[in-house]
């Protein structure tokens, strides 16, 4: 077998592969000869059809036959051959196979790129360090209150945090944008859930008013066809209510898992479950720095037939959705908006195989043990669920990528350059309200 291969991009090869007539012609002459024990013809008994006659019937289908199996078979030599890694887009582009003349074959395809990666130590991260004080506790018993708000009609003008049903239309130059009237929808002033200046214009409204103004769509609104567009709603105010919040009593605690419905262990019990949380989020920022870091210093040219691939996988479950509700997406959804995203899972995915496999580190068994124990905690039977993790390949072996990756995280942040900045309880939680501070 002779092998010769061309780069026509940086990670694009056109590999020619040749093998002799002899190779071929041996590969023929067996299946025919193997053939020879069974076929039936008219005029000879079983297994005496003479050579030359099966070789006129059958041969040139037997020689097709036998093309298709050396390529495959000889596909993989080669590339083992010339050490070539495959990352996809394999395409076998012309074949010559001619009687006499041997087989000639042109394959083409992406390979991985070649990975020099930067030193661990050499990487500087971001590391972020919280705390759990009164306060936040305070915060979040105010928020679980809330979540029980009862509300209550009254006879007054509407100011913020009440609630008002109202019915509305909205037109853009007299097209009705809302598809008709929208009924009895539930709005609390200051929610921000409608669009910006919505809310602002009901304050002061009471039951029984009809209000009609103006407002001006944002100009980045998801929806290209409102976005920027002046816009005139009628509402017509249906009820104000206001909020009343629960009591923080017994009977308030013991909703919420604490049978001795003492306030004391109520507020040990939520400062438990935000240590928890804020320990898992702790470590989900200093997964993304790790990621971020990564990234950033080891650029790579990646093969584009992955991407699209990632691109393929990251739209699935969007198209899937709109199914799901019996929806049909007004088209497909522009595959460059996804671009930087698959190109980024890609190029990290790529990144991480190769430091696991550089550092020969695997998978810690025990580690997965105690995160499907974590995990099954909040079921009624954690041994059901922990059997269940341990009975499904699948489900188990995302337990375990998931933990390979946590592992890797660990062994980067050993040795890289940490820098920790403490971070609030509620800017951790809310990393959105962070943001925004740092823009102001």
């Amino acid at each position: 077998m002779e092998v010769s291969v061309e780069t026509t991009s940086e990670l694009n090869r056109k590999m020619t592969v040749r093998l002799p007539e002899d190779t071929v012609k041996e590969k023929v002459d067996s299946k025919l000869q193997s053939l020879s024990k069974d076929i039936r013809i008219d005029g000879f008994r079983p297994g005496k059809v003479p050579p030359g006659v099966i070789r006129k019937r059958f041969g040139g289908a037997v020689r097709s036959e036998v093309i298709g199996e050396l390529i495959q078979s000889s596909l993989g030599e080669a590339m083992e051959k010339e050490d070539l890694q495959v990352a996809g887009g394999l395409e076998v582009e012309s074949t010559e196979a001619e009687e006499g003349q041997g087989l000639r074959y042109v394959a083409s395809f992406e390979v991985y790129p070649q990975i020099e990666l930067k030193p661990p130590e050499d990487l500087a991260i971001k590391g972020f360090v919280s705390e759990v004080t009164e306060a936040d506790v305070d915060n979040m018993i105010q928020r679980l209150r809330e979540q029980r708000k009862d509300w209550e009609n009254v006879d007054r003008a509407a100011e913020a945090e009440d609630q008002l049903k109202i019915n509305f239309e909205g037109r853009i130059a007299d097209e009705v944008f809302t598809e008709g009237l929208v009924e009895d929808f539930a709005v609390v002033l200051g929610s921000n859930q409608m669009i910006p200046g919505f809310e602002d214009k009901l304050i002061g409204a009471e039951t029984g008013q009809h209000l009609q103004f103006e407002i001006e769509f944002p100009s980045e609104y998801q929806n290209d066809k409102l976005a920027g567009k002046l816009a005139e709603f009628d509402v017509d105010v249906v009820q104000v209510a206001e909020g009343r919040l629960p009591e923080i009593d017994e009977e308030f605690i013991k909703s919420y898992g604490v049978e001795s419905g003492d306030q004391d262990a109520f507020r040990v019990d939520i400062e438990n479950n935000m240590q928890r949380e804020m320990q898992r989020s702790l470590q989900a920022k200093a997964k993304t720095e790790v990621m971020d870091a990564l990234y950033e210093a080891n650029p790579l040219v990646l093969p584009k037939v992955m991407v699209e691939q990632e691109i393929d996988r990251i739209i699935a479950p969007i198209k899937e959705s709109f199914e799901k509700q019996n929806k049909a997406l007004p088209e497909d959804p522009p595959r460059d908006n996804y671009r930087q995203q698959a190109e980024r899972r890609v190029g990290l995915g790529l990144l991480f195989a190769e430091i696991l496999k550089k550092n020969q580190i695997q998978v810690d068994k025990d580690r997965v043990r105690s995160t499907i124990e974590g995990m099954a905690e909040s079921y009624d039977d954690p041994q059901q669920m922990i059997d269940w993790y341990y009975s499904n390949s699948d489900q188990l072996n995302q337990i375990e990528q998931m933990v390979l990756e946590d592992q890797l995280v660990d062994w980067v942040l050993e040795k890289a350059k940490v820098t920790n900045d403490s971070i609030s309880f509620d800017d951790l939680m809310n990393p959105s309200q962070e943001t925004d501070k740092e823009r102001g």
